[in-house]
């Protein structure tokens, strides 16, 4: 019975997570390369509630807390198990048989896997030529609608007056922006669930906030946006975040000087990055992301990907024909690009 259901999915495919991390430069799953704040692993210690107790259902404070960042109340505040699991509760709650969704053909890979997963319709619109996303491609689409931004893998943005417009040409959708990268170069859309109730942001501890293995997301939305996706939460699994996370991440919250002075870090480093890999030949995508999009005109990509593996660098190749000249590289400390680029270097010289 269970393969008469499982048979036709196609299930998201993790980067590469090897055993033994000591053989391996990690640039391929954008973790961030720097550990929590030290404030807030201190914070959780002292503040954990009793773990033989359930985690805290409301979670009040650790919303309050995200809310106060962008000037909105707790009602506008959802708590996840990452932001995968509030992207799933999305595609519950607002897509059906008869409504389903839209997003690009190059995005996140957990688009397609939830809407198959929920057995929903949906379509996947082609980026431009330049792999940029083009805001009206989503205008009046009278289902739910999915963006990245900054769009994964390709690291480009688009702005607040694009998201404006693609809300003001679906008011009776929900409209998804997908910010899981924005803290690295982009300005936060959530200022806007003030004027829209048809928008959601989603976001997470993940990347800017060092806690990739805590599992801690969020959502922005209207009162009546974040009330659907708690009824999912409580017929899903209501105590979906532990209680050492909400600690963490509510101390991670109140050191938001650690969290910003990371981000610029990584911002300097990509920066320096993309100048070694272009004065190197290589074609690199604009980004606003902890990670690039690169191409070598000599080198294909999937030949890059497997010669730096086997010199100890792991990225991540995609392996779909818009993009197969491409490789995603996250970026880490200075150390670690410098050992990306002196494998490039070699690299290089072989293929010579």
């Amino acid at each position: 019975m269970s393969r008469y259901f499982t048979r036709d999915l196609r299930p998201y495919v993790p980067g590469e997570q090897p055993e033994d991390l000591s053989r391996f430069v990690k640039l391929n799953t954008n973790e961030n390369p720097y550990p929590p704040s030290e404030k807030a692993l201190a914070y959780a210690r002292e503040h954990c509630r009793a773990l033989n107790l359930y985690s805290d259902l409301s979670a009040r404070e650790l919303r309050a807390a995200l809310a106060a960042e962008v000037g909105l109340e707790p009602e506008n505040v959802l708590l996840s198990n990452g932001s995968d699991e509030l992207l799933y509760f999305a595609f519950l709650a607002f897509c059906s048989a008869q409504r389903g969704a839209v997003f690009p053909d190059i995005s996140y890979g957990f688009y397609p896997v939830f809407a198959r997963l929920c057995g929903i319709p949906y379509r996947e619109v082609p980026l431009r030529s330049d792999l940029s996303i083009a805001p009206e491609d989503y205008f009046d689409r009278h289902e739910l609608v999915v963006l990245a931004n900054p769009n994964a893998p390709t690291g480009l943005l688009l702005g607040p007056e694009d998201i404006r417009s693609i809300l003001e040409r679906n008011r009776d959708s929900v409209v998804l922006i997908d910010e899981a990268y924005i803290d690295f170069g982009g300005l936060s859309c959530a200022g806007l669930v003030r004027e829209y109730d048809n928008l959601l942001v989603a976001r997470t501890f993940s990347k800017s906030r060092s806690m990739a293995g805590a599992r801690l997301g969020y959502a922005y939305g209207s009162a009546a946006l974040i009330g659907d996706l708690e009824t999912v939460r409580y017929s899903v699994n209501p105590y979906n975040v532990n209680s050492y996370t909400l600690a963490l991440g509510l101390g991670a919250v109140l050191d938001g000087d650690y969290t910003r002075a990371r981000c610029r870090d990584i911002q300097e480093t990509r920066g320096y990055t993309i100048q070694m890999l272009e004065r190197r030949g290589f074609a690199v995508l604009p980004s606003a992301a902890n990670f690039i999009f690169a191409r070598h005109p000599d080198i294909p990509g999937a030949a890059l990907y497997a010669a730096l593996k086997a010199r100890g660098v792991l990225v991540r190749h995609f392996d779909k024909p818009r993009i197969t000249d491409y490789n995603r590289i996250t970026i880490g400390t200075r150390a670690q690009m410098d050992a990306l680029l002196a494998a490039v270097d070699e690299i290089v010289r072989t293929e010579r």
